[in-house]
């Protein structure tokens, strides 16, 4: 199989990198923090260099890229711990192109290309543990619409969104909504997550939804896998620039008079890490490639490729932590925010142990067929 990537993604690649080094520094990132987590600003630059619209059909304004060309984006905001979350774009795109009716694709996916709209998934509930078929969220038919009732945790910059996707029970099955920021009965509460980025609690009461499809949890399992696909590029970008910061350190650092760098046992350490990166890094491009797979295939790809990233971010991120010292967990010093990203990484769309478990599942589903 061939995984050289085209001249048009390796162009994306560069303009996207060009920007992050010199559009968003440590110094503008730290600034996004102290500002709450979320910047609109970021969101119009992302906007500009077409990051928005990549995976938006051309029809609606979009650029109609595909899977590894978003591949390629997320990993290079992860370089930059770009807090903006490119990744709720791609989701926002895939859900309204393959299940939204044609008028709420129409009133929507131009404004998601253009950047004007931030749409935001918001389907985690406290008591789900990561299962999305688990949902308390209600919806009525009412003479103008439906009307949500419901309470989802973590969600993106949920305070900030434009509108947000939303899984409730519908007829005694999942179905999607579409809740605008500015409904009646909407409230949220916003907060900064662990690695500096925002997110919120959101509450609904009776609040107007346009529905997107009855068949949400087919829709729902296509948004998160959309979402871990980009999560698993994101934190590749993440720990490639953890390494480099570690080795620059290592060669830095002195103890007995020549750098630590110079020490076997620490040198292997560092092999160590490179090998989870490059481990990591195949997976992600899997997780990628599999998304156009049957819904079944492309489950099993995402749960796999998620424990890898877990695994791998845990390692790189405790390794490089231990090779810095002290300095390394200081809120002054960039290796300690790299570290929360990849904690925060490793939790986001289901952590290392539930997808674990998910692959478990399907094996033994698998060896039942066969027995």
């Amino acid at each position: 199989m061939d995984f050289d990537f085209s001249d048009n993604q390796e162009q994306l690649r560069d303009a996207v990198r060009k920007w992050v080094d010199r559009g968003y520094s440590f110094e503008r990132y730290r600034a996004g923090v102290a500002a709450g987590g979320f910047a609109r600003q970021v969101w119009s630059e992302l906007a500009e260099l077409g990051l928005t619209a990549l995976t938006v059909p051309e029809e609606y304004g979009g650029l109609g890229q595909g899977a590894i060309d978003a591949m390629v984006v997320a990993e290079e905001l992860g370089r930059g711990l770009v807090l903006e979350p490119i990744a709720q774009a791609f989701i926002a795109s895939a859900v309204l192109t393959r299940s939204a009716p044609a008028a709420v694709q129409s009133a929507w996916l131009p404004r998601v290309a253009s950047g004007q709209a931030l749409v935001v998934l918001a389907q985690q509930e406290r008591k789900a543990r990561y299962h999305l078929d688990v949902c308390e969220a209600k919806a009525a038919l009412a003479q103008s619409g439906y009307l949500l009732s419901a309470m989802k945790s973590m969600v993106p910059a949920g305070d900030q969104a434009d509108a947000c996707i939303v899984p409730a029970q519908l007829d005694g099955k999942i179905a999607l909504f579409l809740v605008e920021r500015t409904a009646s009965g909407l409230s949220t509460q916003g907060y900064i997550t662990q690695d500096g980025s925002r997110a919120a609690e959101l509450r609904l009461t009776h609040a107007p939804a346009t529905l997107i499809t009855t068949d949400g949890l087919a829709a729902l399992e296509l948004a998160l896998d959309t979402g871990i696909a980009a999560t698993c590029a994101e934190a590749v970008g993440v720990m490639d620039k953890t390494l480099a910061a570690t080795v620059a350190y290592m060669n830095q650092r002195r103890q007995f008079g020549v750098p630590i760098a110079n020490f076997q046992a620490l040198r292997h350490r560092v092999a160590d890490m490179k090998m989870h990166i490059e481990l990591a890094r195949s997976m992600s491009y899997y997780a990628s490639l599999k998304l156009g797979a049957p819904a079944a295939e492309r489950r099993a790809a995402m749960a796999r490729a998620k424990v890898q990233l877990g695994q791998s971010m845990r390692f790189v991120g405790q390794q490089a932590v231990q090779l810095h010292g002290g300095i390394g967990v200081t809120d002054e010093y960039i290796v300690s925010h790299y570290f929360k990203k990849l904690t925060q990484l490793e939790i986001r769309f289901g952590d290392t142990l539930h997808h674990l478990g998910e692959v478990s599942g399907r094996m033994q589903d698998t060896a039942g067929v066969f027995a």
